[in-house]
This record gives C-alpha cells, structure tokens and sequence, in this order.
C-alpha cells in the first residue's frame, strides 16, 4: 500500500523524441550588427493606441538587451515613456526629428519614415 501512495507522488514522464530539452538550440540566433550597418526608420504612429502618438522606431537587429539599453537612453533623452515591443521602440508622443539626431549621434542610419 505504501508503495502506490509513493508512485503518485512522483512526477508524471513526458516523452520527448529528442533527449533533453534543448530550448535554446531551437531558437533562431539574432544577429548582432553594429549600428553603422543598421537603417532604422522613425515614424510617428497613432494606429490601435486610442488617438494617441507613439514614435515608433524599427529595422534593428541586435539582442534584446541592447534594446533594452537604446530603450532607456531614449526615454531619458526625450523625457517620456516608452517601451520594446517585438523588436520595435515605442517611445510616447511625437519625437521623430529628436530620435533621428540621437541616433545618428550614437552610429545608427536612421531615417524618417511615414508622414
């Protein structure tokens, strides 16, 4: 009787074909380039945001903590809130021109995109 009450305690077994789990095997590799390889366009943005303007800037390829890096500084520069959104910069309100310069201070291509 004891021996039952100890088999459901255990952990059930998942079956996996491929031995251990490997996660980070599967995931697909971000290429980091260096900002001077990098054409980033800046557009202001007020789609599915309830009429207000976002900045949104994308076209990066880097690792999510560098982005996570630009993200701080930006909000710092601008003075407002922001967020990293499916490898896209959302910064609050409209800043295009500002994000341009700061950009293009820090090696990145950059461009103004959109109206």
């Amino acid at each position: 009787m004891s021996s039952s009450k100890s088999q459901s305690s255990d952990k059930s077994f998942v079956y996996r074909e491929f031995g251990n789990d490997n996660s980070a095997a599967t995931e697909r590799p971000i290429p980091e380039l260096p900002p001077q390889q990098q054409n980033l366009k800046v557009q202001a943005s007020r789609k599915g945001r309830k009429g207000k303007t976002v900045t949104v800037v994308s076209g990066f390829q880097a690792k999510p903590e560098t982005l996570a890096d630009l993200v701080k500084q930006l909000k710092t520069q601008c003075g407002t809130g922001g967020t990293l959104k499916d490898n896209e910069i959302e910064i609050q309100g409209e800043h295009k021109q500002k994000i341009v310069e700061i950009l293009i201070k820090l090696g990145y291509k950059a461009k103004i995109s959109g109206g």
